[in-house]
């Protein structure tokens, strides 16, 4: 009677206890290696209480969340594994079910991971808002409602397609890298957490739902690693952006976080960023000072990722090196750098470095303080103990200066002034120097904007020490304000466009020359071994007037600038230059007449608002 009883009862049990779910695994796969990898998995779905797991492959570490609903483990692929697929069988009391997971062929080095120098020329695109290649993902069904070119925050109809379509005019403008805006998937339906007027969706690609997919207004994982391998084909690099400092609002996480401590703070409850960034370099900080800044929500709603919860460290560092892998990209552009903990980026940058040495970060620390902005780039320790790692940050204090110089709203010398904090940085040459992006008013609807004012901005440009970047459509001279003014469609990126800007026959005389005259600086920067790597000597520093030399020991260049609207004769001194007495210099961008250097000068002289580049006839 007694067994009959614990029997039945242990039916019952049996009966209640449901089997387990799998709705989605992370990483999905990985890249076969030469060297034994432990992957943290992380499988969401439920009913995972009490859960072992079985594979071919090494298992440990099982832990199931407390509601059953996600459950990580450690995942072990041997040396030499062979590309398959590789199931995993979860048990529990309920039941027993699989979890796919394959390993992949890795792909060849050569040609990929290649990182970016002051030798590439980037050019930022947004890929919704650059060129429809792929009408039939413009409305998904899974998405479907939220495409409208009419409306400037929905979905226009730009994909990877798009991009690859116009690779050679990419090429034909000097460009050697794309930088992406994120193209992970976004919520399939209207944010309606934003607090802008108006319909609003995730185009921008900033509101990441699925760390692991790609967004399908944009195409698939195939066709992304197409598009960077066409653009490997004609030597066109990839930079990817991430966003390791949150999610977006509609993320499932935001309501099932894997830990308890996968967020700082809840959707009900948690800190919002005060924008202290100035406490993160202040060795005279508390860390309560700090807190709003390092854990506050993004804006208020976007759901901050703990990054000192190890199961969140490893999730983000995995999928980086997941994305790298599978994709072949050559470097990251690292969203919103400071909000997250640098001891933080130490072990990403490390972990990155150590699998694809010659791959290289940019990092956005939006900032127009040098000494604020400084702090951020790696390369050594600073009070807190800590190198990030981080090659290369946006020189958004010498943008902020472009900006004014080049539009008649500062004195030319502002240049230098931002120039001259250069030793504050670990490497300056470094630094990705830029007119506008998409979180800036367009050049040309700045006050007192003109052509030429861009012209002169370009030159600056392409011949300043750093890593140039020019924005979607700025080679034409795209109008836009705030956002998202400032992210309007390519014209000629869409079948219905009245014109196509890609071609001669569809730009205006304008245009034409504003884009030829960039052509010609990317030629001259490519051409020059002392644009691309030269020192930088400042000398000749006035309100309206700056003249510099780009010095290596094979090469050199004086780039001369008046900023003035008369007409200017200008005695430049030499000194530190390289040129020595009686140099033949010739104007190989502006057509000032060639100088002589004498008694250790240039006497030089410039039409107004105009640029000349002087180099030797030996290095031309």
């Amino acid at each position: 009677m007694i067994r009959s009883i614990l029997t039945v009862t242990l039916f019952v049990r049996l009966a209640a206890a449901a089997a387990p779910v799998v709705t989605k695994v992370e990483p999905p796969d990985w890249p076969a290696a030469a060297k034994a990898t432990t992957l943290r998995m992380l499988v969401t779905g439920g009913d995972f209480a009490g859960a072992t797991v079985r594979s071919s492959l090494a298992t440990a570490a099982v832990q199931a969340s407390a509601a059953g609903t996600h459950l990580f483990f450690d995942l072990t692929i041997p040396a030499g594994a062979r590309p398959g697929s590789y199931p995993i069988e979860i048990r529990t009391a309920g039941g027993q079910t699989q979890a796919s997971f394959s390993i992949v062929p890795a792909l060849d080095r050569s040609g990929r991971f290649q990182g970016f120098s002051p030798d590439d020329v980037i050019y930022l695109i947004m890929p919704d808002r650059f060129s429809n290649g792929d009408p039939s993902n413009d409305d998904p069904p899974v998405s479907h409602g939220l495409y409208d070119r009419a409306k400037s925050r929905s979905y226009h109809g730009g994909d990877f397609e798009g991009i690859i379509q116009h690779l050679p005019y990419l090429k034909s403008l000097g460009v050697t890298a794309l930088w992406l805006t994120p193209i992970y998937d976004n919520a399939n339906r209207p944010n309606q957490r934003e607090t802008n007027s108006g319909a609003f969706t995730d185009y921008h690609g900033y509101g990441a739902v699925d760390y692991y997919a790609v967004d399908e207004h944009f195409g698939t994982l195939d066709k992304f690693r197409e598009l960077v391998d066409k653009a490997h084909a004609v030597g066109i690099k990839i930079i990817q952006d991430q966003v390791a400092n949150h999610t977006g609002p509609y993320h499932p996480w935001v309501h099932d976080p894997p830990t308890p401590t996968w967020f700082n703070g809840s959707e009900a409850q948690h800190l919002s960023n005060t924008w202290r960034t100035w406490t993160l370099i202040d060795p005279h900080a508390t860390p309560e000072m700090q807190k709003s800044t390092l854990e506050g929500w993004f804006a208020g709603r976007l759901p901050d990722l703990n990054q000192n919860d190890p199961e969140v460290a490893r999730y983000l560092i995995q999928n980086t090196l997941w994305w790298i892998g599978r994709t072949g990209i050559d470097g990251i552009r690292e969203d919103t750098l400071p909000y997250v903990p640098r001891q933080f980026w130490r072990q990403w940058t490390t972990a990155i470095k150590e699998a694809y040495p010659a791959f290289r970060v940019v990092g956005e620390v939006f900032d127009a303080d040098p000494g604020l902005v400084s702090f951020f780039q790696g390369g050594q320790q600073r009070f807190d103990g800590v190198d990030s790692g981080v090659d290369s940050l946006f020189d958004f204090p010498l943008q902020a200066a472009i900006a004014k110089v080049f539009t008649d709203r500062a004195p030319t010398r502002d240049l230098a002034q931002v120039l001259a904090h250069d030793s504050l940085y670990v490497d300056a040459n470094q630094l990705v120097t830029f007119i506008g992006l998409h979180d800036l008013p367009r050049f040309m609807s700045s006050q007192n904007a003109t052509s030429n004012g861009l012209e002169r901005a370009f030159s600056f440009l392409l011949t300043a020490r750093g890593i140039p970047m020019i924005y979607y459509g700025d080679e034409i001279g795209m109008t836009g304000g705030g956002d998202p003014d400032n992210r309007r469609d390519f014209p000629g990126g869409w079948p219905e466009d009245a014109r196509n800007a890609f071609e001669a026959a569809g730009r205006t005389a304008e245009e034409q020359k504003l884009l030829t005259q960039l052509q010609r600086l990317t030629r001259l920067r490519a051409g020059s071994e002392a644009l691309r790597h030269g020192r930088m000597v400042d000398l000749l520093v006035e309100d309206h007037s700056y003249a510099f030399a780009r010095v290596t020991a094979q090469s050199l260049a004086v780039v001369v600038f008046n900023n003035a609207p008369q007409a200017v004769t200008l005695h430049i001194p030499l000194t530190g230059s390289g040129v020595v007495d009686g140099t033949m210099l010739e104007d190989s961008f502006g057509g000032a007449p060639a100088v002589q250097a004498h008694n250790s000068a240039l006497d030089v002289g410039l039409a107004p608002h105009s640029v000349a580049i002087y180099r030797r006839r030996s290095d031309l």
